[in-house]
């Protein structure tokens, strides 16, 4: 049975979240503020944590960062803040997912499982490999868990997922709403969350984010994975490449 810490400061949204997640067969234990948070969950160690953005004293921004510095827990954002701005600084602290507030509880329980499901799903046994490899950088989708020349990276739950399905998938050109789809398993939703997990999976795989090599921008298009040994096919005469079409 999984266990979800949820950290909000107002009881009545607790309770909701509480009874939602425990009618989906997950254990929960509740905190109102940052420094309460952090005690529960050095004490419990949660598989999960629904965490409020606006806390008091301690903000869920600063819980977050204490959190993944300890370990890497999923962590569901929590926020009434309706700005893209506020919900890119979650995701960019490390959050793998958020909801705004007023939000459905439903939803919200949905969100948690799905997170909660690729966190410790076992890769499907299968005839390829279970190592991918591109340069200095390998993918163990058994152990889930990627290096680069050596070093071990510290990728959440979706940049795990994302790196595995565009290096499993190279070359190809998708767009946000089909990353969100095959990555999240989402049919609709905010795409920048694709957005903002690129642009932190760039600065831990590219030698220059600014400049990436291997998930490179196709303007206009979407995102396409380009391992070591790509070389762009030229577009036929009078033709545009989608990078000048998109631009």
């Amino acid at each position: 049975m999984s266990r979800v810490l949820v950290v909000d400061d107002d009881p009545t949204v607790s309770d909701v979240v509480r009874r939602y997640l425990e009618r989906a067969g997950i254990t929960v234990a509740l905190a109102a503020d940052g420094v309460s948070a952090l005690r529960a969950y050095r004490s419990d160690r949660p598989d999960l944590v629904v965490l409020d953005l606006m806390l008091p004293g301690m903000d869920g921004i600063e819980v977050c960062r204490r959190m993944r510095a300890e370990a890497d827990v999923p962590v569901v954002m929590l926020t009434a803040l309706g700005e893209e701005s506020d919900r890119v600084l979650g995701l960019t602290t490390g959050a793998d997912d958020y909801v705004t507030k007023p939000f459905s509880p439903r939803e919200l329980v949905l969100r948690v499982q799905s997170v909660l499901r690729r966190a410790g799903a076992a890769p499907a046994v299968s005839d390829e490999p279970q190592v991918l490899r591109d340069g200095d950088l390998a993918v163990d989708m058994r152990a889930r868990i990627a290096r680069r020349a050596g070093q071990e990276l510290a990728l959440t739950v979706r940049e795990f997922d994302l790196l595995v399905f565009l290096m499993r998938n190279p070359e190809g050109v998708y767009r946000r709403a089909e990353l969100l789809e095959q990555v999240w398993g989402w049919s609709f939703g905010d795409q920048s969350t694709v957005t903002v997990h690129v642009r932190r999976l760039r600065e831990k795989v590219e030698d220059d984010p600014a400049d990436p090599q291997r998930i490179a921008t196709v303007w206009g298009v979407g995102y396409r994975y380009q391992p070591a040994d790509y070389r762009p096919q030229p577009a036929a005469d009078g033709a545009r490449s989608a990078e000048d079409a998109g631009a």
